[in-house]
C-alpha cells in the first residue's frame, strides 16, 4: 500500500494523468513525442515527467539522443490489485444503494398514485 501512495499522488495531477494515459494507448514514446500532451512549457513537461519517474509510474530509457518514456507494467499491476481487493465492497455497496434508490422512487410512485 505504501508503494501506491507516490503513484496515486503522481496521477492526481491531470497533466500526469494525461501523459500515463496516452503513454498506455500508445506504448512508449519520445520525450517530444508526448510533450503536445499538455500546452505547458518544456521544463514543467520536464518536471511531471520526473514527477512521474520518482514515483514508480513510468521508466525511461535512453536510445542515442532521445528519452523513450513507457508506463511501468509493475505500477499498473499494483494499482489493478488494489482496485480488486475493494471490487467487492463497492460493487455491494452500489448494489444496496441502487436497491435503495429503487425503493424509495417506488414509495414515491406508490404515494403519488395513491393521493
Amino acid at each position: 500500500m505504501e508503494q501506491l501512495s507516490p503513484i496515486f499522488a503522481a496521477l492526481g495531477d491531470p497533466t500526469r494523468f494525461a501523459i500515463v494515459d496516452r503513454l498506455l494507448r500508445e506504448g512508449e514514446l519520445s520525450a517530444g513525442e508526448i510533450a503536445d500532451t499538455a500546452p505547458i512549457s518544456s521544463p514543467a513537461f520536464s518536471r511531471h515527467l520526473k514527477v512521474l519517474r520518482e514515483a514508480g509510474m513510468i521508466k525511461k530509457r535512453t536510445d542515442k539522443q532521445r528519452r523513450l518514456y513507457s508506463v511501468r507494467p509493475e505500477a499498473v499491476r499494483e494499482i489493478s490489485a488494489w482496485t480488486i481487493t475493494y471490487r467487492e465492497f463497492w460493487e455491494t455497496s452500489l448494489d444496496r444503494l441502487e436497491h435503495a434508490l429503487n425503493a424509495g422512487t417506488k414509495e414515491k410512485e406508490e404515494k403519488n398514485n395513491n393521493g
